[in-house]
């Protein structure tokens, strides 16, 4: 015990220091007030920054599934002037890496460089937010990939059964749509439609800039300011919006001639991204079945009833949404039975709670694999931005593990039992 509270002290320490490295700052662009999460690191001669668009992923689909997730794709093939090819070239002869993608909330742009190449990298941003490849060729290639790859995922069932959830358990919002759409969406896209998506949502009043490496922040925000200067200005109004997962108890099932089951299942949860007790949402994640073999999840399904290889269940918890979820694979034969028991490994869960050996498990492991979680300058600035992005404070991490270390059995157990609304479970199964 002594040992394991000397460990501890010296993580918290480091981790403290790590973490706060750090810092949120702001830049102003034409009367803009732009926020900035930076750190410099010196250590490699590198540069990385992610353009960070909130409220501008498939949440902004509406009727057109698939469209942020194409107007990344065109934006990925380079400015007009240079073509696909050469605008590659350019950069791949420098080592600069710039890449979009999409979440579903968020719209990124990533780039990535040497040291020596920082100059360049921000010159070709810049190029490619000034004039992308916008053409109808371009859009055909990319529109005739996207089909092949809705195709092919029609044969993976895991795929196919995670999209039946989502369609099942959020009908109504934008989370029923799939990212990657559909061919009757795919199809009906037009060039105008992602001009006026990429020009509405790379948008200066929805950016956040998360930067690090190398440079200094001074030399940083003087050289940011001209590769910005074509984003959108305009200030739209919008308001936080929130998804809730269906509280009915639903299932599905799709019949196709497959040798197992895939049971995807989830139900609501009544967790907020900024509340300051969610390191008991984790704990109790972790337990349900988030860790492995030792989770009730898999311990209950796998070891003592041999139904599946594996069987995972975790606490979703978003800015716009939150969830309970998980997964499994099972033999055809074996699929009800299998859904009978994760209903009742869940139900037994919140009514009976974990127990002492189970929460002293979960409190070493989560506390002792945090400073794995921040080795890298990637890894740091990912989790400083998840804090700014969710309102709470940077040293939020800090805290969550001293709570963690000091939670009592009674306080996550009365925790647990009032989530009663995880055991409406919802099913989506593919099954022969």
């Amino acid at each position: 015990m002594i040992k394991r509270i000397f460990y501890f002290l010296i993580f918290f320490m480091i981790f403290g220091e790590l973490l706060m490295s750090a810092e949120i700052k702001h830049i102003e662009i034409d009367g803009i007030k732009v926020p900035v999460i930076y750190e410099e690191e010196t250590i490699l001669p590198t540069f990385n920054m992610q353009l960070v668009f909130k409220k501008s992923g498939y949440v902004n689909d509406k009727d057109l599934a698939g469209l942020a997730n194409l107007s990344a794709k065109l934006l990925n093939e380079g400015t007009k002037n240079l073509g696909a090819l050469k605008f590659a070239d350019e950069l791949d002869k420098r080592a600069i890496s710039i890449d979009a993608g999409t979440g579903f909330e968020t719209f990124v742009i990533s780039a990535s460089s040497l040291k020596s190449e920082y100059h360049n990298t921000l010159k070709y941003l810049g190029l490619l937010l000034k004039d992308p490849n916008y053409n109808q060729e371009n859009l055909d290639k990319i529109k005739t990939l996207q089909l092949g790859v809705l195709e092919r995922e029609k044969n993976n069932f895991d795929v196919v059964a995670k999209n039946e959830l989502m369609s099942l358990v959020f009908e109504g919002t934008p989370l029923a749509n799939p990212e990657a759409g559909n061919p009757k969406s795919i199809e009906k896209i037009q060039l105008e439609n992602i001009k006026d998506f990429l020009k509405s949502n790379l948008n200066l009043h929805k950016l956040i800039i998360v930067v690090g490496g190398d440079i200094k922040y001074e030399q940083f925000v003087n050289d940011i300011k001209p590769v910005l200067e074509s984003l959108s200005k305009k200030e739209e109004k919008t308001t936080d919006v929130e998804f809730k997962a269906s509280p009915k108890s639903l299932s599905r099932t799709l019949k196709e001639d497959t040798k197992q089951a895939y049971i995807y299942f989830a139900s609501p949860l009544d967790v907020k991204a900024n509340n300051k007790n969610n390191y008991l949402a984790k704990i109790a994640s972790f337990i349900l079945g988030g860790s492995g073999f030792g989770s009730r999840l898999m311990d209950t399904i796998r070891v003592q009833k041999g139904l599946a290889y594996s069987a995972y269940g975790y606490f979703s918890i978003n800015k716009s949404y939150s969830y309970f979820t998980g997964y499994l694979q099972t033999k055809n034969k074996n699929a009800d039975e299998t859904i009978s028991l994760v209903k009742q490994v869940v139900d037994n869960f919140v009514s009976g709670g974990v127990t002492q050996k189970e929460l002293q498990s979960a409190k070493d492991f989560l506390t002792g694999s945090e400073p794995l979680r921040l080795e890298t300058l990637s890894q740091r600035l990912g989790k400083a931005f998840s804090l700014y992005y969710k309102g709470l404070p940077q040293s939020y991490s800090q805290t969550e593990l001293k709570n963690i270390s000091n939670v009592k059995l009674g306080e996550i157990n009365n925790y647990i039992k009032s989530h009663v609304e995880i055991k409406k479970l919802s099913f989506a199964i593919v099954r022969k």
